[in-house]
């Protein structure tokens, strides 16, 4: 049985709306916030037995959904809603921050010791390199280029941070701007560095579930002089279906000490420069 979770304050905030108590608009956010929190838990599950747990029809239930997937909550295809990825479908922004929290801190925290004074770095959309967000500030001055609205978010306004937002297309699921206006503007720029994670790693080559992610993805590749992948232990588990690059392509990988001796063997063995972040130190150093 899986355990529950925290919740994301972006599930809170669907209760933050000002209606009266005992309405029925406020009846709807509730069951909404409920549907949003046991599909989160349980990672995926059947449409029609949303409608036997809440006790509702299927048309209120595809219309609750709609409302969910438009926050970029949760993700909706035949007949299936999903806040876990899965090789097809990689799941929202809300659900991944919410997942290996302290690897992805230790990793942030290892990715940091690449960042230097007066670089233009480019970060992508992954939970996992908007961990470093915090620490941003104590390598100061610094040019951050992201298609990552939430990173947006976080940086704006902080002093000697020179914030480049990519625009494009915006997709809710990641929070994120994607596709041909987003790569056009890459191609015009060149960055020191670039932080970014990804889906998957199957026969030592990263993978993603979304194409649009991947031709974003790839551009900052193309456009960076040192390129830095930052991914946890559970991703060398995961299957996804566009392929990326080959880890050997990256002049850093950073993982954290949950990954299995036998990929961290071979992975050396093969030449791949991996730093292996500690997980237990980076949460006491918190």
């Amino acid at each position: 049985m899986k355990q529950p979770t925290a919740m994301p304050a972006a599930v809170q905030r669907l209760m933050t709306e000002e209606v009266p108590a005992d309405s029925r608009q406020a009846r709807q956010l509730s069951r909404r916030q409920m549907i949003a929190e046991t599909v989160m838990t349980e990672g995926a599950m059947r449409i029609e037995d949303l409608t036997d747990r809440f006790g509702i029809s299927l048309m209120t239930v595809h219309r609750d959904l709609d409302e969910l997937v438009g926050r970029g909550l949760l993700r909706k295809t035949r007949g299936v809603v999903s806040a876990a990825a899965t090789s097809l479908i990689e799941s929202s922004d809300v659900y991944r921050s919410s997942r290996q929290e302290a690897e992805k801190r230790a990793i942030a925290l290892a990715a940091m010791a690449y960042v230097e004074p007066g670089q233009a770095i480019f970060f992508d959309d992954s939970t996992t390199v908007l961990a470093m967000a915090p620490h941003l500030q104590d390598k100061a001055p610094l040019t951050v280029i992201t298609n990552s609205l939430t990173l947006m978010t976080q940086l704006r306004g902080l002093p000697e941070l020179s914030l480049l937002g990519l625009g494009g297309q915006y997709h809710a699921w990641a929070n994120a701007f994607m596709g041909r206006m987003t790569t056009a503007e890459i191609a015009r720029l060149r960055a020191d560095t670039l932080f970014l994670s990804m889906a998957a790693v199957t026969d030592d080559i990263v993978f993603h579930q979304s194409p649009e992610m991947v031709e974003t993805k790839r551009a900052m590749f193309d456009s960076a002089a040192r390129r830095i992948l930052l991914i946890d232990h559970t991703k060398f588990e995961r299957r996804a279906l566009h392929g990326f690059a080959p880890l050997l392509e990256f002049d850093r990988v950073i993982v954290d000490d949950g990954i299995d001796p036998e990929h961290l063997e071979r992975l050396r063995g093969k030449g791949i420069a991996v730093d292996v972040a500690p997980v237990a130190a980076a949460m006491a150093a918190r």
